[in-house]
């Protein structure tokens, strides 16, 4: 490309803006303005190097065409869904703007319908055409007032799977939640094992232990505090040592939460899969 062409191009880049700035009033607002400006600007490089300034038309006027024309087949290549679809959408978006200004705030969906001589229900047909025409790149930027800079790549979830990191944080959770049961007082192990993980009915448990069910119920809510206060311990990185701790409850949650942190190491953790298996052989009378 040689100087004067480049000059040319470089002088004529705010014509692109301007001519980006009127068009875009026609399209959707899920087009991109970026990249109506990117085809533009190639549509004013074609322009500068099929001008021909023997044929007395001015260099703006030529290349505003090839800058429009170019635009425009940018949009309709990116454009999947019918003509029609993208008439209703113009009525639609046209309508909408019209009673917004009349009335001061975005109108309702019975404003709406009413405008436009339909009912609800085809206007829920119509939108719901209009949204499925939408197609956004994953490079879209999303409108979140925490994050600026996200995409929609960053935001959309496949539920399908798991993340790798959370993976590893849930099997590492399991492990220290199976290791905590196996470490419970028999009682409250058989509690929670029969309670949470069998379904038994606190009378049934009542039954086989010979307590009451309020008992269970105590025996539960226990069990319950054991294992979050045992498994916390894991993630605080402080626990103290039982010999140096004070007092027989303070010493027996020590205990407790070292005896969960040498049950296995992280490697064992990571194996196991299945949250727990029931080690309570004395149930197996209750089934």
């Amino acid at each position: 490309m040689d100087a004067e062409l480049a000059e040319m191009i470089e002088d004529n880049l705010p014509l692109v803006k301007h001519i980006v700035f009127q068009v875009a009033v026609h399209f959707p607002r899920h087009v991109d303005r970026d990249e109506l400006a990117r085809a533009g600007a190639l549509g004013l490089v074609e322009a500068a190097r099929r001008y021909d300034e023997e044929r007395g038309v001015p260099f703006e006027r030529f290349a505003a065409q090839r800058i429009r024309g170019a635009i425009l087949d940018a949009v309709r290549a990116a454009d999947w869904a019918p003509r029609s679809v993208r008439n209703l959408a113009r009525k639609l978006e046209s309508a909408e703007q019209r009673l917004a200004t009349e009335l001061g705030r975005v109108p309702n969906k019975e404003e709406m319908s009413e405008a436009l001589g339909m009912s609800q229900s085809e206007l829920n047909r119509l939108q719901d055409r209009m949204f499925r025409s939408v197609v956004l790149a994953l490079e879209h930027e999303t409108a979140d007032d925490v994050e600026k800079d996200l995409t929609l790549v960053d935001v959309l979830v496949d539920e399908s799977s798991i993340e790798p990191s959370a993976e590893l944080e849930t099997r590492e959770l399991h492990g220290y939640l199976r290791d905590a049961i196996s470490l419970l007082p028999e009682r409250h192990r058989l509690v929670v094992v029969g309670y949470f993980l069998e379904g038994r009915t606190s009378q049934e448990l009542a039954d086989f232990l010979g307590v009451t069910e309020s008992r269970i119920s105590q025996l539960r809510s226990e069990s319950l505090l054991m294992l979050q206060e045992g498994i916390e311990a894991q993630y605080l990185g402080d626990s103290p040592d039982p010999c140096e701790v004070t007092g027989r409850v303070a010493r027996r949650k020590a205990t407790y939460a070292k005896g969960i942190s040498e049950a296995s190491d992280f490697a064992d953790r990571m194996e196991q899969i299945n949250l727990i298996e029931s080690d309570a052989p004395a149930i197996v009378g209750l089934r």
